[in-house]
């Protein structure tokens, strides 16, 4: 687990406020079960996301959706989840897309059969092998409970629409 300390900064000449967090480094204990006969999952030193691999020989279709079994089924902390996405490397070795763009697992999904899995799109016929290294996830914290509070203004300048930053 990562101990978390926060404190305020405030910007004077944009009048923003952000939360600056310091961590230190501290491990959690992620119970996982392996429901493949797949190679363990490694923690590479260089990186903050952990590679998932594909569970078994898998063909796909161009047009084909296919939910690849990960071999993987975790319970991740309470106040947890876990953010599933493509390796840089997945598309240009195998043509298949993330369908839902981005996947997520919560910390309920926890079962004994409740295996991970990438839900993928084939733009062209391919073939993965098993062990494959073909996704990535991380654990983050939840998003904390919250409410809406309706006002008249925010009080902040405006940056000029999206995809403004940066121009002159």
């Amino acid at each position: 687990m990562k101990a978390m300390v926060e404190y305020m900064v405030s910007d004077k000449k944009s009048g923003f406020r952000r939360t600056l967090r310091l961590r230190r480094k501290m491990r959690m204990k992620i119970k996982i079960k392996y429901l493949a006969d797949i190679f363990p999952i490694e923690i590479l030193p260089d990186g903050d996301w952990i590679d998932l691999r594909c569970a078994r020989d898998t063909w796909v279709e161009p047009g084909e959706y296919v939910q690849i079994p990960l071999g993987v089924a975790m319970e991740l902390p309470e106040g947890y989840e876990a953010h599933v996405i493509p390796r840089s490397s997945t598309f240009r070795k195998y043509k298949i897309l993330l369908a839902n763009s981005y996947g997520l697992i919560d910390h309920t999904y926890c079962g004994d059969n409740d295996e991970w899995r990438f839900p993928a799109y084939a733009t062209d016929e391919v073939k993965i092998p098993k062990n494959e290294r073909i996704c990535q996830f991380r654990i983050v914290p939840v998003q904390p409970k919250i409410e809406f509070e309706t006002v008249e203004s925010l009080g902040n300048p405006d940056r000029g629409g999206i995809g403004s930053t940066g121009r002159i």
